[in-house]
């Protein structure tokens, strides 16, 4: 061989040897995240998701990759969307709260599905019981509906004398507006409080349902968990201070955008937990074998400064005992 051929075949197979090593290196796992709401509508819960990925030894970007898909509040695109991401062979599912677990669980039986829901998962079907999942999901319940009678405790402490209340529901995400319906009505008989539920599940039914309150003068609101009613909140917050009608939510969402309080599950730590389990899955645990958590941490959010807007002076017993007061 003649040095100039020599010289050129050595440096074809030097520049093949980096493609030869690329190739032999694991590819980055991708997991699906599939939420009911819009893209920017929980971004400290994503983050507090990223950070119990972390923790568990990966980095979005770096050696693991999240393909997201969002349904804008739309519950019936889930379906399609979990489809895709199933289709997309991703290494495992994220249900970003109940529809949206439920979506991905009956999309498939063998991709692992980590869920994040309020409601009891074995009633949903995601599992068969919280201690041994048994199938190809597990994941973090955190408690909403079960508190709606701390909320209705909290809320005529804050109005006293509130006999009268309402309820808002989103009829259209069924398993949360049940919940939420059942353990409010059981509460408020125990209370002896009267109550009128309302629906809401669009943005126009929403300003209807307020107008609707400000002609009959509740005493206090009541409102439903759900992913629908978090997305709205700034639209919420604003009708509460325009018809004067002190509120109370399930999330620290609320008061942080102009809401009066919130009472209920750190979600954020949920995520975060979600996210370890995301990790130990993709290092070869079994969801079947992962029991499922439950998140017992909650929260009391207070804001003063809408409390000051609806004319209402918040005893100091419940600032006492606040989570944070925000100002």
């Amino acid at each position: 061989m003649r040095r100039r051929e020599f010289i050129t075949l050595l440096g074809g197979a030097a520049a093949a040897w980096p493609v030869a090593a690329s190739a032999q290196q694991p590819a980055m796992p991708v997991i699906g995240f599939l939420g009911s709401q819009s893209t920017d509508a929980i971004p400290d819960y994503l983050r507090a998701l990223r950070q119990g990925l972390k923790e568990a030894g990966y980095v979005e970007g770096e050696n693991i990759a999240i393909e997201y898909r969002w349904a804008d509040n739309q519950v019936d695109r889930l379906p399609a969307l979990a489809a895709e991401l199933v289709h997309r062979r991703v290494a495992l599912i994220v249900g970003g709260g109940g529809p949206s677990s439920m979506a991905a669980g009956r999309a498939t039986a063998s991709i692992p599905v980590v869920f994040l829901v309020a409601e009891d998962p074995v009633r949903l079907g995601l599992v068969v019981s919280l201690a041994r999942p048994g199938g190809n999901a597990t994941g973090v319940n955190f408690f909403s509906a079960e508190l709606a009678a701390k909320r209705l405790e909290l809320l005529r402490e804050l109005v006293p004398g509130a006999a009268r209340i309402a309820v808002l529901i989103n009829p259209t995400e069924t398993a949360i507006a049940a919940a939420n319906l059942r353990d409010v009505e059981a509460a408020a008989r125990a209370m002896s409080l009267e109550i009128r539920v309302l629906n809401a599940s669009t943005r126009d039914e929403v300003d209807a349902a307020y107008a609707a309150l400000a002609r009959d003068r509740p005493d206090a609101l009541f409102i439903s968990s759900g992913p629908f009613f978090s997305d709205r909140r700034v639209q919420m917050a604003h009708l509460a201070t325009r018809y004067a009608l002190p509120a109370i939510h399930a999330s620290r969402l609320y008061p942080e955008v102009g809401g009066l309080i919130s009472y209920g599950a750190n979600i954020a730590h949920a995520y975060r937990q979600a996210g370890n389990y995301v990790g130990r899955i993709l290092k070869g645990a079994k969801p079947a074998d992962l029991p499922v958590v439950q998140s017992t941490k909650f929260e009391l959010v207070v804001n003063l400064h809408a409390a000051k807007l609806l004319g209402i002076t918040v005893p100091q017993s419940l600032l006492a005992i606040a989570d944070e007061v925000i100002e």
